[in-house]
């Protein structure tokens, strides 16, 4: 598989590594000195987008234009994506996107919901969540960590929303911490007067997120429509 790579920092170097251990092939390499924007054609098959959320809009609807699959990994851009969606499906173009390409990320977003079904029965303990990013990283909270967020809203009958700010009983809070040299840590923290119940996941490295975002890619390659890891690892079947 010819693989361009939209967005070439330490992800998408991570990226190249894995995906020729895999025998694919890395055609093409864009980023601020090469932008994707500028390209009137691609040498690929697909592409794999990390870049920053300002660009992702840009970027799908020029993937779309080139016939180019395309599997997006950066996040903070849903604001736009009902537009962006109806854009692809417009095209009868192919995107594979995530809030985290991690395997054990996605079992806990599941355990997460199976664990919210069960909270949701004891009022008597509330609910908070923990984020840990590197200092580079942009958005705060975390795609992940509001991903984790909606899924315990979607089945606790206790929570309507997440904040920052701790100021509201029915809201989630988010505690969203940027430290040096970590890939990712999430906590859901369920506590009561009496005990405390952690549900984690943390990352030892940006391989899990790059690993993932290669196998969507070849999951995606002869597909059509808009897909996320749901479809992929057929959590609903």
């Amino acid at each position: 598989m010819k693989i361009a790579l939209i967005g070439y920092g330490k992800m998408g170097k991570t990226i190249e590594r894995l995906a020729i251990a895999r025998g694919h092939e890395i055609t093409e390499k864009f980023s601020q000195f090469n932008p994707f924007l500028n390209a009137n054609s691609v040498n690929a098959d697909i592409a794999i987008e990390f870049t920053e959320p300002n660009l992702v809009k840009e970027h799908i609807e020029h993937c779309c234009k080139l016939n180019l699959p395309v599997v997006v990994g950066t996040t903070a851009w849903y604001a736009d994506f009902e537009e962006i969606s109806q854009s692809v499906l417009k095209h009868n173009a192919s995107l594979f996107y995530a809030t985290n390409f991690s395997l054990g990320v996605n079992l806990f977003f599941e355990a997460n919901k199976y664990m919210a079904k069960l909270m949701s029965n004891y009022p008597e303990y509330s609910c908070n969540i923990e984020e840990i990013h590197h200092t580079e990283k942009k958005d705060a909270p975390s795609g992940t960590a509001i991903t984790t967020a909606e899924g315990i809203i979607e089945n606790h009958a206790g929570y309507n929303g997440w904040d920052l700010s701790n100021k509201n009983d029915k809201s989630i809070h988010i505690e969203a911490l940027r430290l040096p040299k970590v890939p990712g840590t999430h906590h859901v923290f369920y506590e009561s007067e009496i005990d405390k119940i952690t549900l984690s996941h943390e990352a030892k490295s940006r391989d899990g997120f790059a690993l993932g975002s290669i196998v969507a890619a070849e999951w995606l390659l002869l597909k059509k429509g808009v897909f996320t890891m749901k479809d992929l690892l057929k959590f609903d079947n």
